[in-house]
């Protein structure tokens, strides 16, 4: 034991590893040869009862020895692998790098070894004509290229040749992708508008469309089975491999659309004539038709866009390309322009103008149905709604639409056309009313029916036929044929949708509406200048309002809800157009009254008409005022109601005559030679004055109204007593004043008949006993 620690401890220098471990091998065993020892002794101790105190003692002074080398050959130990610990680790860390590089060098020499093989697989295969293989190579290769591109410390030199022979080699592809996909599909487009001659008709440009062909070939048979595929798969795969497929398409569809489907749509005298042509491909060309239509009807556009389709799907675009078809990527970038162009060009134009004709419309929203369902079915769409099959099922609001704004536009024409040309209205006139169906049936009816027969029994008063009846009048032929428009709109409503119904409702409105903004905007300067025109919007408003009365009640049964729960009604339009009818004849009476005081004012006041000069002056002044309510007679004859036209001629002719009046009350002398004239001025006046009325073309007829001239003049028997003053006596005066109740003081004052009479006579006696009785 001794000697084993001594030779332990008497070792020196570096220990090696194969030392530590031979030396730990002798002390293990020598440890498993004590532990025997003690097990011994113990056993011996307590077993078998040998006591033997002095071994005991001796193993355990040797046990201690033991225990002491084992610490002393720990602490060499550990002071011997501190000592080297650093130095291994250093080592070991010197060799990992060497490792790694060595891993990265044959890292990049293997991506190396493939960017070589792919570009020598690349090279063959476009050789080949196998497009798909030569573009996956090439994808393979830049993979490569990208790997080698990753590391960051590594500089190699070839690498910037690496990316430029990618580059190279990449845009060599795709030109022969692009070569053989225009030997594929080859167009022959119209000129442009740029070689076009500018003296070339617009119908010539849009024929010249005749001229697009579009020249389509496989490269292959259609077999499915056939192995290698077709070139033109084979073409569209590499090019989606690259990532130029989507481009190209899409310069495709623009021509697509531009050339082919657009104009399909927007010209009814196109169609497309496919023709297989044997180991050629396809060919499709645009022909032209003979026909008179302005737009094709959508199952024509349908079919025509269909063919087209259809052709590119079995020579072209069946190819599947990742998880879809070529199809679904030309379907996304045309459908949405495509769909617009259908709608706008096609079924703008095929809504029913008619609300009967709206039930065939049923037929176009199946056709639109089947229409994208064969789109489906080829797989250029996806959706299962579309916008276009939207706005066919729609129709009903888009009639509502469309007639709208064909009424609207239909009034305004009618409220900017001419005036004069009118129509003459009478009790037994009426409107070509649409036929309605009776809200009222079986003993409701039959009930309604005998209720005017018991009110005839127990009133012995009826009401006059001509009740609620428009006087005889004129008025313009295109209010006549606005308000039958208005008829006709509100009878679509009848039966419609709600919507629909409330829609083409409140477009009437919106009629009358613009009638009362535009007509006295549009004719203002007409309204004011001719007396014609002026009576002729008076009795146009006064038309319209009539109508207005019971228009709402009319078909408010007849309509859905709410119109028919009393939103129906035109009755609140009534007092405005009345008001404007008023407006625009006050407008021109007043500009008449202010040319009738105009000449009179040019009579002198009447005064001194014993002056050759001043008689003439009132006397041209006198006939100019006559002839101008002649002239006015004769405009308004047979236009206005007979009523208002009297009233009419009544006021201005009392205008006349109350100014004449207030000239003579104003005079202070009055000789006699200046009341003969100024009796021969009012005699003409009197005898003339009635004749103006002549509201109807018969003459005889005219003689009742004409004697009816002191109801419509105010002042006419005023006038007729002044121009016996004018010639009367002291005493006559006297005598037709009679104490103030006769017919001179019911006209004159007191004050006024002095004036007169201080005027007429000179001032002598007589003169003034009878001015005392004037009281």
């Amino acid at each position: 034991m001794a000697s084993f620690v001594t030779e332990v401890l008497a070792s020196s220098g570096k220990l090696e590893k194969e030392d530590f471990t031979g030396k730990i091998s002798k002390l293990s065993r020598k440890v498993e040869e004590t532990k025997e020892e003690v097990c011994d002794m113990i056993n011996k101790r307590y077993n078998e009862f040998l006591p033997s105190m002095q071994g005991a003692e001796a193993l355990m002074g040797e046990a201690e020895n033991l225990s002491k080398e084992i610490d002393i050959l720990k602490s060499c130990i550990e002071t011997e692998v501190n000592q080297n610990l650093t130095t291994a680790v250093t080592e070991y860390s010197k060799l990992k790098q060497q490792l790694e590089r060595n891993t990265t060098v044959i890292a990049m020499l293997r991506h190396l070894e493939e960017f070589h093989i792919a570009m020598e697989q690349f090279h063959e295969s476009l050789l080949e004509k196998k497009y798909v293989i030569a573009a996956e190579q090439l994808q393979k290769a830049g993979h490569s290229a990208d790997s080698l591109k990753a590391w960051k410390g590594s500089e190699l030199p070839l690498l910037r040749a690496i990316c430029s022979e990618l580059t190279v080699q990449r845009e060599n592809l795709i030109y022969h992708l692009g070569d053989e996909w225009k030997r594929l599909v080859v167009w022959k487009l119209p000129p442009s508008k740029d070689t076009v001659s500018h003296t070339s008709s617009e119908t010539k440009g849009e024929k010249s469309f005749v001229k697009t062909e579009l020249h389509l070939t496989l490269g292959g048979t259609k077999e499915v089975e056939q192995s290698p595929p077709p070139l033109l798969a084979c073409v569209l795969q590499a090019l989606d491999i690259q990532g130029e497929l989507q481009h190209k398409i899409k310069l495709f569809s623009q021509l697509l659309l531009k050339y082919m489907l657009k104009p399909l749509i927007s010209h009814p005298y196109l169609n497309v004539e496919v023709l297989e042509q044997q180991g050629e491909g396809t060919l499709l060309s645009l022909q032209c038709a003979d026909t008179t239509e302005e737009h094709p009807s959508p199952s024509q556009v349908y079919t025509k866009v269909l063919m087209v389709l259809k052709s590119l799907h079995t020579n072209l675009l069946d190819v599947s390309v990742g998880e879809r078809k070529v199809s679904l990527i030309l379907g996304e970038l045309i459908w949405q322009e495509m769909s617009h162009c259908i709608i706008n060009e096609c079924l703008l134009y095929s809504i029913p103008a008619n609300s009967s004709q709206l039930e065939h419309y049923i037929l176009v929203i199946k056709e639109t149905e089947q229409f994208e369902k064969s789109l489906k079915e080829m797989q250029y769409l996806q959706v299962d709604s579309t916008e276009l099959l939207k706005y066919a099922q729609d129709v009903n609001c888009h009639f509502a639409s469309k007639k709208c704004k064909d009424v609207i536009v239909a009034a305004r024409k009618l409220m900017t056309s001419e005036m004069h040309n009118t129509v003459k209205i009478t009790p037994d006139s009426k409107l070509s009313v649409p036929k309605l169906p009776s809200p009222a049936s079986g003993d409701k009816g039959k009930q309604q029916a005998k209720k005017p027969e018991a009110y005839r029994l127990e009133n012995e008063k009826q009401l006059g036929a001509g009740t609620l009846c428009l006087p005889v009048c004129r008025i313009s032929e295109s209010v006549q044929q606005l308000m039958e428009l208005a008829l006709h709109t509100l009878s679509e409503a009848v039966g419609s949708s709600s919507q629909c119904a409330t829609q083409l409702f409140f477009t009437v409105r919106n009629i009358f509406q613009l009638f009362y903004d535009v007509v006295p905007t549009y004719h203002k300067e007409n309204l004011l200048k001719f007396p014609h025109l002026a009576a002729i919007q008076h009795n146009n408003c006064m038309y319209i309002a009539h109508h207005l009365l019971t228009l709402g009640h009319q078909f408010r049964p007849h309509l859905p809800d709410p119109l028919s729960k009393g939103a129906a009604t035109f009755v609140d339009l009534v007092p405005g157009f009345r008001k404007l009818g008023a407006q625009c004849f006050l407008a021109q009476l007043n500009v008449q009254r202010a040319e009738m005081l105009e000449r009179l004012s040019t009579a002198r006041n009447f005064s001194n008409l014993d002056d050759e000069d001043n008689y003439s002056a009132a006397s041209k002044a006198v006939r100019q005022v006559i002839h101008q309510l002649k002239r006015l007679g004769t405009v308004w004859q047979d236009v206005l109601p007979v009523n208002i036209f009297c009233k009419a001629m009544g006021t201005l002719l009392n205008t006349a005559i109350s100014e004449l009046i207030a000239k003579i009350m104003m005079l202070e002398d009055i000789s006699t030679e200046d009341g003969e004239h100024l009796h021969i001025l009012c005699q003409t006046i009197i005898e003339e004055g009635p004749l103006v009325f002549i509201p109807l073309p018969d003459e005889n007829k005219n003689l009742k109204f004409q004697e009816e001239v002191p109801v419509y003049v105010k002042k006419w028997i005023t006038f007729k007593e002044l121009v016996i003053v004018l010639r009367a006596t002291l005493q006559e005066i006297v005598d037709r004043w009679a104490e103030g109740k006769g017919p001179l003081a019911l006209e004159f004052t007191s004050s006024e008949m002095k004036s007169l009479m201080r005027a007429l006579f000179q001032n002598t006696e007589r003169r003034a006993v009878a001015l005392t009785k004037i009281k």
